[in-house]
């Protein structure tokens, strides 16, 4: 196989956009659903959204099904299991009293979530009444315990996977804060004592158990009876627990679709310092742009990802090469073959380890050398005991000489400088602020930073300057229409929203699409308050004089660029040839992946569409503005 030189030493994924989910988080978190299934939980009742009376079991069910559909878009690679306790019916591998698993056809008890269990569990509470049942699980001179069997069997659920690469949680929901309550003296303490040490055997194997209680009208739920030893809250931590436990539960009803980078540890490196002294460091991810999923090809009857498989024939005799592929490079009339392995040990740059070079003054570092989100390191006494010490030495020192580390690091692919800048503890009142530890910036090449073009106006004019008076009134404008503590989390992604609205409209079978808010869109009733519209025009009279005509203005003066011409030209030809094809019938028989990238951008340019990503993105985002 011949060598394409200009080809040699390209990578799949040596692409910008990819170098984010290079990073995707290696671990993923195993959650099972505790859902208390007693009578309470269908008698007690609150009001809802719609200021209608609900029952806590229909708060609690709904809540879960909202976080499913969230977990899709957001951490598509967890896996949860949803369980009662407190029912008549049981259905569980242990075969255990009051204790029943949900689930579908096709799935295992703890998988990841599908479409079907989705549309299944969005009509629980009508199954749940004809099948499942609620019954209380702790009965009088019994000593049969539903929450006790509970937890064991979320515990069996939970084998699954390590602790070192998974998160494990029982989330556990019930408006029932004296589960024993029915039950008096020597038996209650009994049943007391095992579930207990079922809850700290279960935490003891790494896995955390959350409490999401659903308070009474008449009376809050008091976590002291029983609940606040089972998790181990005392001080401060039980006074502030219905707080923040209030807060988790609405973070879970009003989840946005958007695609979460949780704080788990992406991966752990190796950070050489010198003379053969290493340290272990774990790197988290803080923020990352979010781009729609790559599309996965299906088999059309079975619904099963199709797996992609190359093989070789010989040109000869059509038989199958069975030895690995040879290739080869013509050099000075001479082939000169190369082997696989031998092709990648030659494009290893780096080997992904982090190696110091030296220091240098924090003035050194410019804003506009990160260009990327940075990355957060922190050190780790897992497997190179002693790294805690030295990271922390060297975090000392750098923050009291005022210095950045500058290291070499990055992947076969993509190898770079970086610098490691230390962040110092923040801490209030309130807690931890910002915690200790490292930024990893990662810094530009050379032809990265692009120099600073100024623009002159004629040599032979006066370079136009602004007064004072006019920047006092920009000032002032700016001032009024500054959004106050601003931040990039507040505003999603409105084409990504729809993209996502309409994949669970397709996956549920859903007659309508869920209403998308573009919240990018101007304030226009912000903008017409009348500060603001009393500042933009002294700003407007400030430059422009009391008796400026835009409008005629434009027509008498104004000049279009040739930037302007030559967007308008490519818009024009780009609305012709678009009409050359039928776009409907392309989208609906999957044709499109057989059109070029330049056709494609036909459609994009002439609908006013982002022309940029791969062909891949470019299909997708065609489809989602047909609404296919």
């Amino acid at each position: 196989m011949e060598l394409d030189p200009d080809d040699v030493f390209r990578d799949d994924d040596d692409d910008p956009e990819n170098e984010f989910y290079q990073e995707r988080n290696a671990g993923k978190e195993l959650v099972v659903y505790l859902v208390d299934a007693s009578p309470k939980m269908f008698g007690t009742t609150c009001l809802g959204e719609n200021e209608k009376e609900e029952t806590h079991f229909h708060v609690a069910v709904s809540c879960i099904a909202q976080s499913l559909k969230t977990q899709i878009i957001n951490r598509s690679y967890d896996e949860i299991a949803i369980c009662f306790f407190n029912t008549r019916e049981k259905k569980n591998l242990q075969d255990l009293n009051g204790v029943y698993v949900y689930n579908v056809v096709e799935r295992d008890d703890l998988d990841r979530p599908t479409a079907r269990l989705i549309k299944e569990f969005d009509s629980i509470e009508e199954s749940f009444t004809k099948e499942i049942r609620s019954q209380y699980g702790i009965l009088s001179g019994s000593r049969d315990n539903s929450l006790y069997n509970a937890l064991w069997v979320a515990q069996a659920l939970l084998r699954k996977g390590s602790a070192k690469t998974a998160d494990k949680r029982i989330l556990l929901l019930t408006n029932e804060d004296d589960p024993f309550g029915s039950i008096k003296g020597i038996t209650k303490i009994d049943m007391m004592r095992t579930t207990l040490q079922r809850a700290k055997d279960a935490q003891d194997l790494g896995i955390s158990i959350e409490l999401l209680p659903l308070s009474r009208p008449d009376e809050e739920f008091n976590v002291s009876l029983f609940y606040a030893e089972l998790l181990g809250l005392e001080g401060d931590d039980l006074t502030q627990f219905l707080i923040s436990a209030g807060e988790r539960f609405e973070d879970m009803k009003d989840q946005l679709r958007k695609r979460m980078f949780k704080k788990r540890k992406v991966r752990r490196i190796t950070f050489s310092i010198a003379n053969g002294i290493s340290i272990e460091l774990n790197t988290y991810a803080l923020i990352r742009p979010t781009f729609p999923g790559t599309i996965t090809w299906l088999d059309s009857l079975t619904n099963v990802p199709l797996k992609t498989e190359r093989s070789f024939l010989c040109a000869d005799t059509g038989a199958l090469v069975q030895e690995p592929a040879k290739r080869f490079q013509s050099y000075k009339n001479e082939d000169i073959k190369f082997s696989v392995e031998e092709l990648s040990e030659i494009k290893r740059v780096s080997t992904g380890h982090l190696r110091l070079l030296g220091f240098k003054p924090l003035s050194c570092l410019k804003d506009y050398h990160n260009l990327r989100p940075s990355t957060f390191v922190f050190p780790s006494d897992e497997e190179v005991v002693g790294s805690t010490c030295i990271f922390i030495a060297l975090h000392r020192s750098m923050l009291r000489l005022k210095r950045f580390a500058v290291a070499f690091y990055g992947s076969s692919t993509h190898p770079q400088l970086v610098a490691l800048v230390a962040q110092d503890e923040i801490i209030t009142a309130g807690g931890q602020v910002e915690p200790p530890g490292m930024h990893m910036i990662y810094l530009p090449y050379s032809d990265d930073i692009r120099q600073i073009e100024e623009i002159h106006s004629d040599i032979y004019s006066a370079t136009p300057r602004a007064n004072d008076d006019q920047v006092n009134k920009a000032t002032a404008l700016m001032r009024r229409i500054d959004l106050k503590d601003f931040s990039v989390c507040q505003f999603s992604n409105p084409a990504l929203q729809r993209h996502y609205a309409v994949l669970q409209a397709l996956a549920l079978d859903e007659d309508e699409m869920p209403e998308i808010k573009d919240e990018t869109v101007p304030d226009e009733e912000g903008m017409a308050r009348t500060g603001v519209v009393n500042a933009l025009e002294e700003f407007k009279h400030s430059v422009y004089g009391e008796n400026f005509d835009e409008e005629h203005e434009f027509e008498t003066k104004g000049k279009v660029s040739e930037a302007s011409r030559k967007r308008k030209a490519i818009s024009e030809n780009a609305v012709k040839e678009c009409a050359n094809y039928d776009w409907l019938d392309l989208a609906e028989t999957g044709k499109l992946k057989d059109l070029t990238v330049v056709e494609l951008k036909y459609y994009l340019t002439a609908n006013n569409l982002p022309v940029t990503g791969k062909k891949e993105a470019l299909i997708n985002r065609i489809l989602v503005h047909m609404g296919k």
